[in-house]
């Protein structure tokens, strides 16, 4: 039996990474910080068959511990503070987590393996975000990186790092440059869910507006389900290497209101919906779209769920939340 040991395991991508492997047949171990952590209910509830373990980014022997107890064959690195407007806020930290986090995981690894390091896998989850100022429409593996947050920064800390030690030291260290991936278990405070679940709220008069910021801010929006499947591909691959994932079409956010507000029979939504300069960004990524050429032919990936399909099930999730009928996603 595989073994594999995810941190960010409570986590969207890591909930369904999660899933995957458990289907796949391999026994899945969850770094979680802090013994009371709350998000641990979650773990217990949706997803008994994950061994929790105790461990943090920034401490390096907790990291140790949880490779000892685990000793994995492949080590999913998601953990991170992901959300970009709260890294601004909190540029210090996000650096501390997002992008040393990384190289204490690395470092771990190239520890624990006691100079076989080729036989543990490693997954770096890199992000669109690293793209910043696009320098290039679409974005592809060799697009030039031009961060414009501490959280794009902290990420491209994380991916060059990721290629050092593959270099370096002959890791089997991958990393996935991925592009918005959504789903119905994606944090309230992202611009999707807070859509979604606000457009529930209306669509059944407990809320009256939703606050937004920039709506002509452009995404690659794909489903986050797809996207961990692409993560698992890059490590079955017999050299390690990154692979940007994509659906290669660009919506933006008016669009994504669009589909929402009339998934619940509302045509016109601008009476419902306002905007506000504290939820823009100091530094816009305006437009993202990804070139995922490279991980359709080498890994047989492609993405299974539209952009339509995507925002229909967000909003019948939140739908069935709001209605108190919600089902596991």
């Amino acid at each position: 039996m595989a073994r594999a040991l995810i941190t960010g395991v409570t986590g969207q991508d890591g909930r369904y990474l999660a899933r995957l492997l458990h289907g796949k047949g391999y026994e899945v171990f969850g770094l979680v910080r802090g013994q009371n952590n709350p998000k641990i209910d979650i773990l217990h509830r949706e997803l008994p068959f994950v061994t929790v373990l105790n461990g943090d980014l920034l401490d390096l022997s907790s990291l140790l511990r949880a490779f000892a107890a685990s000793d994995p064959d492949e080590v999913y690195n998601l953990g991170a503070i992901s959300y970009v407007a709260y890294s601004w806020e909190n540029a210090m930290l996000t650096t501390d987590v997002t992008a040393k986090g990384v190289l204490n995981m690395l470092e771990a690894l190239r520890l624990h393996s006691n100079g076989d390091v080729g036989r543990i896998r490693f997954y770096q989850a890199s992000s669109s975000e690293m793209y910043g100022k696009v320098q290039e429409v679409p974005q592809s593996e060799s697009t030039l990186l031009w961060p414009r947050s501490p959280y794009g920064v902290a990420k491209v800390f994380g991916h060059y790092m990721t290629i050092n030690y593959r270099e370096s030291y002959g890791m089997h260290a991958s990393s996935g440059i991925l592009f918005n991936h959504e789903s119905p278990l994606r944090g309230p405070e992202f611009v999707t869910r807070k859509i979604s679940s606000a457009v529930a709220r209306i669509a059944a008069d407990l809320q009256t507006t939703l606050t937004l910021g920039n709506l002509d801010a452009q995404r690659d929006w794909g489903f986050a389900g797809d996207y961990v499947d692409a993560m698992w591909r890059m490590l079955q691959q017999d050299e390690p290497d990154d692979y940007v994932i994509s659906t290669d079409e660009t919506h933006s956010v008016r669009e994504y209101l669009d589909l929402a507000f009339a998934r619940v029979g509302i045509d016109d939504w601008s009476p419902y919906v306002e905007q506000d300069p504290q939820f823009m960004r100091p530094a816009e990524v305006d437009l993202l779209i990804g070139d995922s050429t490279k991980a359709r032919e080498r890994l047989g990936w492609k993405p299974t769920i539209s952009f339509e399909q995507l925002v229909h099930m967000m909003v019948d999730s939140d739908v069935a939340r709001v209605n108190g009928t919600a089902v596991e996603h």
